[in-house]
């Protein structure tokens, strides 16, 4: 076959617009669908050749490097499900005309945390595979740039830019399984906490789900984090008892029965009132429901000896500081009908 004779069209029927990425980027099916059989995409894969084949039964219709966008469809074209529906519709929908449909496949690890626009992953030319996420039970191996990770649950994705993404904490944690640098991965998770992108609870969910909290690195890195995170909380909660005209609590008490046991820590109190303010900063560990037994004791117990126990989140501190404040000021002003709370004594914690 002559390489430099012009191509004839890949189908006789007109088609509308596509991303030019899924015409430059095609499957073995796709082309077979458009009367290209695989010997002939073979020929013109050849050294010197118009085309290239990117992974197994993918090829690029052009000569040269791929650029980011053609590897990213490249890598999905590989590990998607062809039989679920065509990744390029014949007839597109009025109201997404040219977005492809990928079954079962999504981008994720730093890939896909810089196409969430993360600062601290790679740019997307220097990363040499791309990390796919596919359902556990597919039959299905990496090859190329294309790198498999499998999962029992598959997140519903994000779209960016066109492209199905997995959600950061999924994205985070198999980015986070690569790395053995501590400093990454606290860099990377502070990122996705501080940039609000998730919710620390979420991404230390995710963390254990993917059985990385066994991994020293990493539990030093979500220690650091949630340490940092109840300090930016504390502040906000000094900010608000300021800001909203509050009165001043003890601050950082622990309070125990008169010769008694201990009752527990508390970030705020108001002994006249007998109204604590606890920061709610627990991360789900593979202890949880221990954990989370244990905090509904303390407040079941603080409150049968009369002492009402608001619990605020940094979350809401940050999103809605003036309603956490009125939910204090509204225990505080409470307290007037209330019998008289048991005596404790107040320590500093």
């Amino acid at each position: 076959m002559n390489h430099n004779t012009p191509l004839p069209p890949l189908s006789p029927r007109p088609v509308r617009r596509p991303f030019e990425v899924h015409r430059r980027v095609m499957t073995a099916h796709q082309l077979r669908a458009h009367g290209v059989p695989p010997a002939e995409a073979n020929e013109r894969c050849r050294a010197g050749g118009p085309w290239q084949q990117l992974l197994p039964g993918v090829f690029l219709l052009r000569p040269g490097p791929p650029t980011s966008e053609e590897r990213l469809h490249a890598v999905l074209m590989y590990a998607a499900r062809e039989s679920a529906r065509p990744a390029v519709p014949a007839q597109p929908s009025a109201d997404e005309p040219h977005r492809p449909y990928y079954a079962d496949a999504m981008i994720t690890g730093p890939a896909a945390l810089t196409l969430h626009g993360f600062a601290g992953t790679p740019p997307l030319p220097s990363l040499e595979h791309l990390d796919v996420l596919v359902p556990r039970l597919r039959r299905l191996r990496s090859a190329g740039c294309a790198r498999i990770v499998r999962t029992a649950d598959l997140p519903v994705p994000d779209q960016v830019t066109g492209l199905p993404v997995a959600p950061v904490p999924r994205a985070l944690a198999d980015a986070v399984a690569g790395i053995a640098d501590a400093d990454t991965v606290r860099r990377l998770l502070t990122e996705a906490v501080h940039g609000g992108r998730c919710e620390p609870s979420v991404v230390v969910r995710e963390l254990n789900r993917a059985g990385l909290l066994g991994r020293a690195h990493v539990v030093d890195a979500v220690d650091s984090l949630l340490a940092e995170r109840r300090a930016v909380a504390e502040d906000r909660l000094y900010r608000m008892v300021g800001a909203y005209g509050l009165p001043d609590p003890v601050w950082n008490v622990d309070l125990r029965l008169p010769g008694g046991p201990h009752l527990g820590g508390l970030d705020a109190y108001w002994p006249e009132q007998a109204v604590a303010v606890e920061l709610d900063t627990r991360a789900p560990r593979r202890d949880e429901d221990a954990l989370w037994s244990e905090y509904a004791r303390k407040r079941e117990h603080l409150e049968r000896l009369g002492i009402t126990v608001v619990h605020v989140t940094p979350k809401r501190l940050r999103d809605a500081m003036e309603e956490q404040a009125a939910v204090v000021r509204t225990a505080l002003m409470a307290s007037r009908d209330r019998e008289p709370a048991a005596y404790v004594v107040v320590l500093p914690r």
